[in-house]
């Protein structure tokens, strides 16, 4: 309960209208040993918060506080102990209460109701800290109507009563918060109430926001002692607030350099947290298509310069001399930023981006059923492996729309189409392929930012450890997923006809002729350079001149390669909770939260649908008009 100098007081009022007396009441005004019997006909003394058919159930509730309270000569190690078992005492015996005198010195409470004489006062004890009850009036005259329903619970005292609750299920509801403190104790909160106190519970368990902030720069430096190699950094603004994180962890930077693809997935996944902003992600793809993390980053909003800064540290961290590949938006200056930081990549434009963008700019001119007709071509032009099927597909479009199409021609197809795009992306062509990622970020956003920087650092390593014993089992040559594409393209390669050539060329025939390159890893089905594992084609010539297909395959995915990604480990972080012991820190910088805070309303989630799922406009059955019924039709 908040104190108060003033001669104003603060009022703590009953939860529901009184309907039960407690039969035995301790008199402690004078005197502890004196027992007196309440005469029910006459009177009620103290009421309890039990009622209707949850009696039971509220009664259980109450009894753990009944006597938080006990009388002249109690103690409490402080004011704020003592206020807190008062608040609980005025529950569980369900009246309400108001101060008289509330400083550091002294409290003195009566109870609400005009002309009735319960009252206690409590003050320091002399030369100690603890604070002791001197006198203390237990009768209540007061009758039950004049104590209000509709108590209003402090958002701490709730928060004190569902940690332990939300300890064990993080997820707990505001609603299911305010049906269980209604049930168990009589209390009806409204879902704002609710909410507050689940937030207030949650800083309880997981530590001060401002906290966090406080100790980050001890937390980088923790990183990079405990995970040697590793890159830890941040930047501040002007007046020490956060600006931006980035983490990288030497066991995912070598594990990349030695055993995945040189292809980056840059995406971006909102954080939700009481300093909003937004979590910037790097991932890879190891052998056996699972999703390698590589680095990260956290930033207030995403920027050009946010971005610029992510690459030039992604690019320290990773030092590789190859030529990568990102998959990656290409809005919010992120096509700028990677030409001017990575001056030898490709960069492949996300197709769920692109979409998006079609979809958007194509909305309220054509119906539901023709822009789903067009976004599917639009797929179907960007997968397609020749030449040929991309200009049937883009013809198709055009035959609904040539604005469509045009639109289609103007979005630099040698950036995001099969048949033009020079760069590796084993046919991988949106950048939100981390989806586990960020469900790890979205589980753990809500925490300060160094335990959620922690809570991403314990999946990592988790994921690490297990997939390299998951591989210490693996008895093939590939990985499972790459060995079951190649056993899947062997079973065709029997019914093809293979015709020999000149030299390392052949013609293979089936249901349509192409021709195999086999000391260039070359096919005209464009199936093994898209994919990395030998086609049926080449599969069926390998057969012919006697030699393995597994010879072929990429490095990348080999079972010897996989092991080389998960090689090193991610270790724990110690005392990530614990404040800089005086003088150990004196070189660290100072950090506060930064200045934009979440807005009031429930938080927009980001939508990880696909595009496909397009919803459908209103469309006029009298004009055929789109946006508008016949109803409102203006033609009516």
């Amino acid at each position: 309960m908040p104190g108060s100098r003033s001669s104003r007081t603060t009022v703590s009022e009953a939860t529901v209208p009184v309907v039960a007396p407690i039969d035995v009441i301790v008199d402690a005004v004078q005197c502890m040993d004196q027992v007196e019997v309440v005469d029910v006909a006459n009177e009620v003394h103290v009421r309890s918060i039990c009622s209707g058919g949850n009696d039971d159930n509220h009664r259980k509730a109450a009894q753990q506080w009944e006597n938080t309270i006990t009388g002249v000569d109690q103690r409490f190690n402080s004011f704020s102990e003592f206020r807190e078992a008062l608040h609980k005492y005025s529950i569980a015996h369900g009246f309400a209460y108001k101060y008289k005198k509330n400083d550091s010195h002294r409290v003195t409470v009566k109870c609400k109701s005009q002309g009735c004489p319960w009252r206690v006062y409590a003050s320091r004890l002399s030369t100690t800290q603890l604070i002791c009850i001197k006198k203390m009036h237990c009768d209540h005259t007061c009758e039950g109507s004049a104590v209000k329903a509709g108590y209003r619970a402090t958002r701490g005292w709730v928060g004190s009563i569902i940690k332990e609750k939300l300890k064990d299920s993080p997820n707990y509801k505001p609603k299911d918060i305010a049906d269980d403190i209604k049930r168990e104790y009589g209390i009806q909160l409204n879902y704002s109430q609710a909410w507050r106190a689940k937030e207030i519970a949650r800083e309880q368990l997981q530590g001060s926001y401002i906290e966090a902030y406080t100790q980050l720069p001890l937390f980088c430096e923790k990183i990079k002692e405990t995970n040697p190699g590793s890159f830890a950094t941040f930047t501040t603004k002007e007046d020490s607030s956060f600006h931006r994180l980035f983490v990288a962890f030497h066991a995912s930077t070598s594990g990349f350099q030695l055993g995945c693809r040189p292809l980056i997935f840059l995406d971006t996944t909102p954080l939700n947290s009481k300093y909003q902003g937004e979590l910037l992600a790097a991932t890879a793809v190891d052998g056996n298509d699972g999703i390698f993390p590589v680095a990260f980053a956290v930033v207030d909003t995403e920027t050009e310069d946010n971005w610029r800064w992510f690459l030039q540290e992604l690019k320290l961290a990773t030092s590789t001399s190859e030529k990568i590949t990102f998959v990656a938006d290409f809005q919010n200056g992120l096509k700028k930023s990677l030409s001017d930081v990575f001056e030898k990549c490709y960069h492949s434009y996300c197709l769920r981006h692109l979409a998006e963008k079609l979809n958007k700019d194509l909305k309220g001119q054509f119906s539901h059923e023709a822009r789903r007709f067009m976004v599917n071509d639009f797929y179907a032009a960007a997968y397609a492996p020749k030449l040929e099927t991309f200009e049937r597909s883009v013809e198709n479009i055009k035959g609904i729309s040539p604005e469509a199409y045009d639109w289609v021609i103007q979005s630099e197809p040698e950036h995001w189409a099969n048949a033009f795009f020079n760069g590796a992306r084993y046919n991988l062509l949106s950048s939100n392929f981390g989806q586990q990622f960020y469900s790890w970020v979205s589980e753990a956003h809500e925490l300060p930012i160094t335990q959620m920087i922690d809570a991403l650092r314990g999946k990592m390593m988790e994921t690490i450890y297990t997939r390299r014993v998951e591989s210490n089992q693996w008895m093939t040559k590939l990985t499972p997923s790459k060995e079951e594409l190649l056993q899947k393209e062997t079973l065709v390669a029997p019914s093809l006809q293979v015709l020999f050539s000149q030299g390392s060329t052949f013609e293979v025939r089936g249901e349509s002729v192409d021709i195999v390159d086999i000391d260039n890893w070359d096919c005209s089905c464009k199936g093994w350079q898209l994919t990395g594992v030998p086609c049926c084609h080449a599969i069926a010539v390998f057969e012919c001149v006697g030699r393995s297909p597994y010879d072929y395959c990429s490095r990348y995915f080999t079972v010897e390669n996989y092991r080389l990604t998960y090689a090193e480990s991610i270790h724990p972080v110690p005392n990530v909770d614990k404040p800089p012991v005086q003088g150990e820190s004196t070189s660290l910088v100072m950090v506060t939260p930064p200045p934009t805070k979440r807005p009031p309303g429930r938080p927009k989630m980001k939508q990880v649908e696909s595009i496909d799922i397009i919803k459908r406009q209103l469309q006029c059955s009298k004009c055929k008009g789109l946006g508008h019924n016949r109803k409102t039709c203006k033609l009516s």
